[in-house]
C-alpha cells in the first residue's frame, strides 16, 4: 500500500473502528433507525472503517413479548431498508442489531451493512435463559444455520453463523460478529472466526448492568482479544431501553490483543461512538510469530473451510485523518502509575533471582562489579544488594571497583564512592591510566606522545582494561563478574566487543532497555527499597547526563555525550520495541514515532522525568535516528548479540539473547529495512 500518503493510516495496516451507543426508543424501530443513522454519519465524517451498534438496536432489546408482534417485525425491516438505502453514501461498514424472520423462526441478528446493500446476517448463537434473560421465549439458536440465505426488506443476503467479512483491497482486515452472551459462553464463536483468519471481533451486546459487571465485561473482551489475538468491538445498550426490571450503562470498548484501546463513558444519555485505531497488520504479524494460534485452527479441523468469506471494498484513506490510538512514548514502561510500580517489583525481582540462582550454583564466594557512577552499574550493584540480602550474605560479599580513566569526572567518580559507601559493599578504586598509558605506548599511539587523539583505540583501550581487571579480580577472589550492560546498549551495538558492558561472567541488566532501567531505579527509591542515604545518591545518579566518559570534555567543559552519538533512549527504545516485539517495518515505525512525539504536549506519562517527556521529535529527526538504528541493530551489533552471556529475560517484549528471542545472522545486511525506510519522507 505504499502508493498511499504516509499520513494515511490505511497506509500502515490500520483500521477505524468504532463502538456505536444509539438511544433507543422502546419499539419504535423509525426513530431507532434516525437514530442509528445519524451515528453512522457522524462515524463516516470521523473517517470509520467499521462501526458496531448494539444488539437488537433496531427494535430495542428490552420489549419481552413485542418481540413476537407482526406490527414491529415489518417496521424493523423497514427501518433497516431505510439504513440500507443511507449507508450509500457512507465509507464505514455497519453492525447493526435487528430481530428477523426466517422460515417460522426469530433471530437475533447481526446485519452487516455496507454502501448500499446487505453483505450477510449473523444469528445469535448461545441465548441466556437463566435470571433475567429468556430469550428462548422468542428466538432460535442461530448455531445449525450454515451456507443459508435470507430475505430482508426485499432483499437476499448470505445468513448463518459461517460468514466472515473481508475487505478485498485491505489486506488483513476481516471481521466475525457474534451477540452478547455468545462472548460470556465457554466456546465464544469469536474463537472459530479468529482461527479461520477475522483480525476483528465485533459485539452487539444488550448486556444490562449490576454492580461489577463492567469490570467482568471488560475482562472478557480483554482475554478474548489477547487469546485470539484480535482486536476485539464490544458495543452495548444503554439510554432509551426499558428499565421495567433491569437497567443499562451503555458500557463501549475497544481491546486489542489484551490491551484496552477505547473505552466509553458509562450511564450517558447522549448518543455517541467511541473510536480506535486498531492495527490489523500486528495482529497479522503476532499470529505468524505464534505458531500457537495456527496449531489451535489445525487442532480444530481448520475452521476457515467452514466459514463463507463475504468480501467488500475499503474505501482506503488517501489524506491525513490524524491516529487515535494510545501510543506510549516509552513502550517498553507501563503508562499507569498503578501498573507502574508492579511492573517495576517484577522487573527489578526477577533479575534478582536470576542472579540469586547464578550464585547457588557457582557457590561464589563474591560478586565482582565495576562501578562507574553512571546508571548500568548503579542498577547491576542494587540488584547485586538485593540478592545477597535475600541469601543472608553481608554486603561486603559484593567487591565493587571504581577504575578512573582519562576522562572520568570527579561527579561520577563521587557518586560511585557514595554508593558503594552507603550500601556497604566491598569498596577500592584501581586507576587504570598508569596500565593504559603504557598500553597505549606500546602500540605507538599518538596519545602516548602528547597528542590529542581520542579515537576508538583510545577509547577501547580503556574499556579493555576494566574488563581484564575485574575477570582476573574475580579468579583472585573466587567470585564472578556482574554484567552491566542493557537492552538498549545490546541493540545499538554500543558496547565494545569483549569489555564490561558485552562480556561478563552473568549479566543481570541484559533484558532491561534504558527507559525501564531510569524508571526501576527511582522505584527502588519511591518504594523504600534502601535507606535515605542510598536513595539520595540513586537521585543524584538519576539527574547526571548518560556518558561513557571515555573521551575528555571538550575546550567549552562538555562530556561525551552517548546520546548526541547513537541518539535518544527514548527514540531508541521505541524503534526497538517494534522492530523486536512487533515486526514492523521502519515507515510504519516512524509513522508511529511520529504521532507519539511530535507535540511535546503528549508527554503525560507517569515518573520523575518531565523533561524526557515532553519532547518534541519531527518526522526529519525521526527518520534520521531510525535510519541510524537500522544500520546498527540489523549491520553492526549482531554479531556482538550472537556472542553475549548468560541473562534473565524481564520483558514480555523480547530480549535479544541469541538461546532466546532473538535469532539472526552475525553477517547479514539491511538492504530490505533500508529500502523500506527511503520510503519516509524527509519533511
Amino acid at each position: 500500500m505504499t502508493e498511499l500518503p504516509f499520513t494515511s493510516i490505511h497506509r500502515h495496516g490500520l483500521v477505524r473502528v468504532g463502538a456505536a451507543r444509539p438511544r433507543v426508543t422502546i419499539a419504535d424501530p423509525a426513530a431507532n433507525a434516525d437514530s442509528i443513522i445519524a451515528l453512522a454519519q457522524e462515524a463516516h465524517a470521523r473517517g470509520a472503517d467499521l462501526v458496531v451498534f448494539p444488539e437488537l438496536c433496531v427494535s430495542a432489546y428490552a420489549i419481552d413479548d413485542l418481540h413476537l408482534q407482526q406490527a414491529l417485525l415489518d417496521l424493523s425491516e423497514a427501518a433497516i431498508a431505510r439504513i440500507v438505502d443511507a449507508s450509500n453514501d457512507l465509507r464505514s461498514v455497519l453492525l447493526v442489531g435487528a430481530p428477523l424472520r426466517r422460515n417460522g423462526r426469530l433471530y437475533n441478528c447481526a446485519i452487516a451493512i455496507h454502501a448500499g446493500t446487505i453483505l450477510g446476517v449473523v444469528p445469535k448463537t448461545f441465548l441466556p435463559n437463566y435470571r433475567e434473560f429468556y430469550e428462548k421465549r422468542w428466538f432460535a439458536s442461530g448455531h445449525d444455520q450454515c451456507r443459508a440465505t435470507i430475505t430482508v426488506a426485499g432483499r437476499e443476503a448470505p445468513f448463518g453463523v459461517d460468514l466472515l467479512f473481508a475487505a478485498g483491497n485491505y489486506a488483513d482486515f476481516c471481521f466475525h460478529a457474534e451477540i452478547c452472551e455468545d462472548l460470556w459462553s465457554p466456546t465464544p464463536p469469536s474463537t472459530a472466526g479468529a482461527l479461520a483468519g477475522a483480525t476483528v471481533l465485533c459485539n452487539l451486546s444488550a448486556s444490562n448492568i449490576t454492580i461489577a459487571k463492567a469490570d467482568e465485561r471488560s475482562l472478557l473482551c480483554a482475554s478474548q482479544s489477547n487469546r485470539c489475538a484480535a482486536a476485539y468491538v464490544y458495543a452495548a445498550a444503554g439510554a432509551g431501553e426499558s428499565t421495567t426490571d433491569v437497567a443499562w450503562d451503555g458500557q463501549s470498548v475497544i481491546f486489542e490483543l489484551g490491551e484496552e484501546m477505547a473505552a466509553s463513558k458509562r450511564f450517558c444519555r447522549d448518543p455517541g461512538v467511541i473510536y480506535a485505531d486498531v492495527d490489523v497488520r500486528r495482529l497479522a504479524l503476532d499470529r505468524m510469530r505464534t505458531g500457537t494460534h495456527n496449531d489451535a485452527a489445525s487442532f480444530a479441523g481448520q475452521p476457515e473451510t467452514r466459514f463463507r468469506r463475504i468480501q467488500f471494498n475499503l474505501d482506503l484513506q488517501d489524506g491525513d485523518t490524524g491516529l487515535i490510538r494510545k501510543l506510549r512514548r516509552f513502550p517498553f514502561v507501563p503508562n499507569r502509575p498503578e501498573r507502574l510500580a508492579q511492573d517495576c517489583y517484577e522487573a527489578f525481582n526477577i533479575q534478582v533471582d536470576g542472579l540469586v540462582r547464578r550464585m547457588e550454583a557457582t557457590k561464589a564466594k563474591h560478586l565482582v562489579i565495576g562501578i562507574s557512577g553512571g546508571l548500568d552499574s548503579t542498577h547491576a550493584l542494587i540488584v547485586a544488594a538485593k540478592a545477597c540480602d535475600l541469601m543472608g550474605l553481608p554486603r561486603s560479599t559484593i567487591l565493587g571497583y571504581t577504575m578512573p580513566g582519562f576522562a572520568t569526572s570527579e561527579g561520577t567518580k563521587a557518586n560511585a564512592w557514595k554508593l558503594m559507601q552507603a550500601m556497604a559493599v566491598g569498596a577500592e578504586e584501581i586507576d587504570i591510566r598508569p596500565a593504559a598509558q603504557q598500553m597505549l605506548a606500546d602500540m605507538r599511539h599518538p596519545f602516548a606522545k602528547g597528542e590529542k587523539v581520542y579515537d576508538i583505540t583510545f577509547e577501547n583501550v580503556q574499556a579493555g582494561l576494566r574488563t581484564d581487571y575485574l575477570f582476573r579480580l574475580a579468579n583472585q577472589h573466587g567470585g564472578f563478574v556482574v554484567g552491566t550492560g542493557d537492552l538498549s546498549e545490546l541493540a545499538l551495538g554500543w558496547a565494545t566487543y569483549g569489555v564490561g558492558d558485552h562480556m561478563s561472567h552473568y549479566a543481570v541488566n541484559t533484558g532491561v532497555p534504558k527507559t525501564l532501567m531510569q524508571y526501576l531505579i527511582r522505584w527502588t527509591v519511591e518504594s523504600k527499597q534502601f535507606d535515605a542515604e542510598t536513595a539520595e545518591v540513586l537521585t543524584a545518579i538519576l539527574d547526571q547526563e548518560i556518558s561513557p566518559e571515555l573521551v575528555p570534555a571538550d575546550e567549552n567543559g562538555e562530556m561525551q555525550s552517548t546520546e548526541d552519538k547513537v541518539g535518544p533512549y527514548a527514540l531508541n527504545d521505541f524503534f526497538l520495541y517494534y522492530t523486536l516485539r512487533q515486526g514492523q517495518a521502519p515507515s510504519k515505525i516512524a509513522f508511529l514515532a511520529w504521532h507519539a512525539w511530535r507535540d511535546r504536549n503528549l508527554g503525560n506519562w507517569p515518573g520523575a522525568f518531565p523533561e524526557k517527556n515532553k519532547a518534541e521529535y519531527d518526522l526529519p529527526v525521526i527518520r534520521h535516528w531510525l535510519e541510524n538504528f537500522v544500520h546498527r541493530f540489523f549491520v553492526l551489533s549482531q554479531f556482538k548479540r550472537s556472542a553475549i552471556p548468560n541473562g534473565p529475560k524481564v520483558l514480555a517484549g523480547g530480549s535479544l539473547s541469541p538461546r532466546g528471542d532473538w535469532r539472526a545472522p552475525s553477517d547479514g545486511t539491511a538492504s530490505a529495512w533500508m529500502s523500506d525506510l527511503a520510503t519516509i519522507p524527509r519533511s
